[in-house]
């Protein structure tokens, strides 16, 4: 896909080590990264993924994308796929230009470079509201169950969707902008579909193949690239 206008790679230095204790929570704070292995200024970013990944109270997300590639080096885990997703972002948000990194917290609140206290301050906003909508994932052999309530008065639609990942890749990268560098990358995102269209009702359930081992997280997400409602981990 083409960038809706040209992309630009923020030079952000990383101001403080990532901390804070995790905190188990029933509904935990969806926090996603657009990254590129091609990009001088995401490295701080990545950084900040790994201790966010060790938390149970967020579910740290990076979805690497493709628009760097052409600089010299290509991101194995890219896709156009999540380049579009942040542009979709982008187009809700009213804005015309996508960047990295970007951190996008809630669906809904964007942080643009590696700026640890603003994106705490955002998952805080997240973690103490309440949308009324509740999902939890298990897995029984090959399949995977999803099933979601929402409170009288919750508003849809919804769209359920189940997203796979690797915990960590490192990577030696070759040619451009971090050449010579060795990067750990946490919570690598390899597939996000969509499972299930939820009108709103006060119960939602489906049954999804699970294939493979890798982790799932099943997210509960306004349409049109809007806030997510809900979110439930499996490791």
């Amino acid at each position: 896909m083409r960038a809706l206008t040209s992309a630009f790679c923020l030079t952000m230095a990383l101001p403080m080590a990532w901390t804070g204790a995790a905190q188990a929570q029933t509904n935990p704070v969806v926090v996603e990264l657009f990254t590129s292995q091609g990009c001088s200024s995401c490295p701080p970013a990545d950084e900040m993924m790994q201790d966010m990944a060790k938390r149970s109270d967020i579910i740290a997300l990076a979805l690497h994308v493709d628009y760097w590639d052409y600089i010299g080096w290509k991101d194995e885990f890219a896709s156009p796929q999540f380049t579009q997703r942040q542009h979709n972002y982008a187009r809700a948000a009213g804005e015309r230009t996508v960047y990295t990194p970007q951190f996008v917290v809630g669906g809904v609140d964007h942080v643009i470079g590696a700026k640890p206290m603003d994106v705490m301050d955002e998952i805080r906003d997240h973690a103490s509201s309440a949308s009324g909508v509740m999902v939890v994932l298990t897995r029984s052999g090959g399949t995977f169950h999803i099933e979601g309530t929402a409170r009288q008065g919750a508003r849809g639609p919804w769209v359920v969707q189940l997203v796979r990942y690797t915990p960590e890749q490192t990577v030696s990268i070759g040619r451009g902008e971090n050449a010579g560098r060795t990067v750990t990358y946490s919570n690598v995102v390899t597939s996000w579909d969509v499972v299930g269209q939820w009108d709103g009702q006060p119960t939602f359930s489906a049954d999804v193949p699970a294939r493979g081992g890798a982790p799932a997280v099943v997210i509960v997400q306004q349409t049109g690239a809007g806030p997510i409602l809900a979110a439930a981990r499996l490791q």
